[in-house]
């Protein structure tokens, strides 16, 4: 499977994704919904977390695959766009199933590693950014990438290189190596 395949189909997928959640949070930048479940404990790492959390399964199945369980248990501090089940699921058929495949390590890798920053950035320091660039701020993440941040309608936007657009739906859950901020679409590296 190559990246640029998955790029367009996922593409149209986070899109259609990325509808307004359904309640709103009282922390600017931030758009919170009865399903977010990831609670923040600073004795438990991100990956910790993670597995903790009941909408966050085929994340963890991805970062075991993808051989990132060590790495995120580590020091960091790392922070993650950590999509939901819900937005895997959105994902064209197949295309989960697909990337956690031994062949297709590296892209999975990519995908997942396109999710996390090194530093621990909260979303104050996400807004403070946008602000200073006018509106928007380029973020360069660990694969190398960029996600561009923006607000909108108070709630902080992530917007991939292929234009895919993801909602932060839970921000600054805190946690001994980062944080983690709950987001409700996959993005995806060019």
């Amino acid at each position: 499977m190559k990246l640029s395949a998955l790029a367009g189909a996922v593409s149209a997928a986070a899109l259609l994704a990325a509808a307004p959640a359904a309640l709103a949070d009282t922390q600017p930048g931030v758009t919170s919904t009865v399903a977010d479940a990831v609670v923040a404990d600073p004795s438990l790492t991100i990956v910790e977390a993670a597995i903790a959390s009941p909408d966050h399964t085929i994340l963890v199945a991805a970062v075991t695959a993808a051989g990132l369980v060590e790495t995120l248990s580590g020091d960091g501090p790392f922070t993650v766009f950590a999509p939901t089940d819900a937005a895997f699921a959105a994902l064209p058929e197949g295309v989960v199933e697909a990337l956690v495949q031994p062949e297709n390590k590296a892209i999975l890798t990519k995908v997942l590693t396109y999710h996390v920053v090194a530093g621990r950035v909260t979303a104050a320091d996400v807004i403070g950014l946008i602000e200073a660039g006018g509106g928007s701020a380029a973020i360069t993440t660990l694969s190398g990438d960029t996600l561009t941040a923006s607000l909108r309608d108070g709630s902080v936007i992530l917007t991939d290189e292929n234009g895919g657009v993801a909602t932060v739906t839970q921000a600054d859950i805190l946690q001994s190596n980062g944080v983690i901020h709950v987001t409700d679409a996959v993005s995806v590296p060019q």
